[in-house]
């Protein structure tokens, strides 16, 4: 919480979408011609996912020897599914679910041991509206929710007071109404999958990431991922292929075309775009961690390689940041004025508070030693480079100075952060490396609020979302003027638009939007007629990203892009005759409607 012409892989012309919209998709587990029959794509850009997963990458060291097979030339082993996702987070686990659920057998793949993506690998709490106990998610969210809820309830001693509220929050953290440690959500997705996964309709590949891929035409054939255990290839084929990944991996993979960074003014149409596009222009990621705080004990890490830098580093920003970004100040969002939250861990205020995820008062005493926040803070956002469509040297020499920048941040709060009695330092604040699940005691997974952005049927911008913006288009009032209605709505959300500072010099933007839909063309790509996004590499802008990018919008549209690939093969259309034919359209609507997608927000909503 807290814009180029674009950039288009492909070389060839986009192709109009006119007839081949009504081509029908392959028999279910059709099998294509064969591998020597196609031609890989070999991704020559930077392979994100090497970088973060593999544990040479993790250190900063080259990936390039990629294991016997590749080395070897051994012909790999062949999977095929009615359906490939490839990514595991939110998106990618709400997909494989409502697709199991349309009767389809489902692939899914995720580069880290976990799924779950930024709310357990990534180890970010959620980030929601203020409906979303309610009426402001779809009924599977709602249900994951509720799981998280009933583990705690079912594994851990809770006080009487705390098993009574039925909105119970574990850690009491002002970021949302459900701070939560990453392995309890971990497991409330397992549980979810769990029958999936017994029957055969979900196959889960942990720890492998997509290194080519073969296409004919508009059409994506085959998907080749790696074991990043054993270096052993598969090649995945399906007739329907989902991007869930967490910058858009596949989209240079298969050609598919794509816009990164700041789009110009002249091509959106946006009031606060870039007056000239900026492709490299990216909000900042951040490697998150855990830490609790010991009073009287003295848990001081190591001091870590790059301290001297950070601790004096002055954030290159327009408007300027507040000073040093080791310190308790900075840049309020909506201000962009000095401000100060706070923070005594000792009281559980402030900073400390903000993200909590235990507040151990909600327990039996003695369960927890003190209670636990989740650091993804102002002043651990890195933002002097980017992990996009840069190479991958680049990529790994930000992803090492991100986790220097973290770790220098717990060391200056334990060692030089102003106490209220006038001292310096934090001792007892200690790095919990368990509730992450890693030797560093980093996420498995920087969270990346950024990605790769297919060029869609429909792109979301802020004329259509933004407060203001409607407002001047409209001439309602800011009470009551809503965002724009989509005929094709799959879902909704709320946000604000909300940037963090960006790797080119732009301190945080962040204004006003109102609650919105979720339009099918923003998940069909202009050209591609068999591969759909489920992540943040949807139809929309660099400004508009930034309120479409939280946990329960990516569920939303992991689950609508599901069940679109379940209506799609039990009808055995292509994705994008749906939108195309209002006959279709409705009958995909009313199967949303039956599993609980809302598509409209209640018109009270303000």
């Amino acid at each position: 919480m807290y814009p180029s012409p674009e950039v288009t892989i492909c070389p060839l012309p986009p192709t109009p979408a006119c007839d081949c919209n009504l081509r029908l998709i392959p028999p279910l587990m059709s099998t294509p011609p064969r591998l020597s029959r196609r031609t890989f794509l070999q991704h020559t850009a930077t392979i994100v996912p090497a970088l973060l997963a593999t544990p040479a990458a993790l250190r900063g060291q080259s990936t390039e020897k990629s294991g016997p097979v590749a080395s070897g030339g051994a012909r790999p082993r062949e999977l095929a599914a009615d359906l490939v996702i490839i990514g595991g987070g939110l998106g990618g686990c709400a997909a494989a679910l409502a697709a199991a659920r349309g009767g389809l057998r489902v692939i899914l793949t995720e580069e880290t041991d976990w799924i779950g993506g930024q709310l357990t690998s990534q180890a970010v709490p959620p980030d929601e509206n203020a409906l979303i106990e309610t009426v402001g998610g779809t009924r599977s969210y709602l249900e994951l929710r509720q799981r998280i809820r009933d583990y705690y309830a079912r594994n851990f001693p809770l006080t009487e007071k705390a098993r009574a509220n039925p909105r119970l929050n574990p850690g009491n953290g002002s970021v949302s109404k459900l701070c939560h440690e990453p392995r309890v959500a971990l497991a409330a997705l397992q549980e979810m999958l769990a029958p999936h996964v017994a029957g055969r309709r979900v196959e889960i590949l942990l720890r492998h990431q997509a290194t080519s891929a073969a296409t004919t035409g508009d059409r994506v054939d085959a998907v080749r991922v790696r074991s990043l255990e054993s270096g052993h290839d598969l090649v995945l084929r399906a007739p329907l292929f989902v991007d869930a990944t967490e910058t858009g991996e596949l989209l240079p993979l298969t050609r598919t075309d794509y816009v990164i960074g700041a789009e110009a003014r002249s091509d959106t149409g946006e009031p606060r775009a870039k007056p000239v596009a900026e492709p490299l222009n990216h909000q900042s990621f951040t490697c998150c961690f855990a830490m609790d705080y010991l009073a009287g004990e003295d848990h001081v890490s190591d001091r870590p390689r790059d301290y001297a830098f950070w601790r004096d580093h002055v954030p290159p920003l327009t408007p300027p940041w507040s000073g040093k970004l080791l310190s308790l100040f900075y840049s309020q969002p909506r201000t962009l004025k000095p401000f100060n939250m706070g923070f005594d861990p000792s009281k559980g205020t402030g900073l400390f508070h903000y993200r909590r995820i235990i507040d151990r008062a909600n327990f039996a005493p003695g369960t927890y030693a003190g209670d636990i926040t989740l650091v993804n803070w102002p002043q651990n956002d890195y933002m002097l480079g980017n992990l996009v469509d840069v190479s991958a040297a680049e990529a790994a020499r930000h992803l090492d100075r991100a986790k220097q920048l973290s770790l220098s941040w717990l060391y200056w709060l334990q060692t030089e952060c102003p106490r209220p009695d006038g001292g310096t330092g934090w001792k007892g604040l200690r790095l919990r490396r368990d509730i992450v699940g890693t030797e560093d005691g980093l996420a498995k997974y920087p969270y990346i609020r950024e990605s790769r952005r297919i060029k869609a049927e429909l792109t979301v911008t802020e004329l259509h979302v933004g407060t203001e913006a409607r407002m001047r288009a409209t001439g309602a009032t800011a009470a009551a003027v809503m965002a724009a209605e989509f005929a094709d709505s799959v879902g909704i959300g709320s946000y604000n638009i909300d940037l963090h500072p960006s790797s080119t010099g732009d301190n945080y933007i962040d204004f006003g939007a109102r609650p919105f839909q979720i339009p099918l063309g923003a998940l069909l790509p202009q050209r591609m007629e068999n591969l759909l996004p489920a992540c943040k590499n949807i139809g929309t802008t660099h400004l508009t990203n930034g309120c479409y990018r939280l946990h329960p919008v990516e569920w939303n549209i992991g689950e609508s892009v599901g069940e679109l690939a379940a209506f799609c093969t039990a009808g055995r259309h292509v994705p994008r005759a749906v939108r195309k034919h209002p006959a279709l359209l409705a009958d995909f609507q009313a199967r949303l409607t039956t599993a609980g997608v809302p598509l409209a927000w209640p018109k009270q909503t303000g």
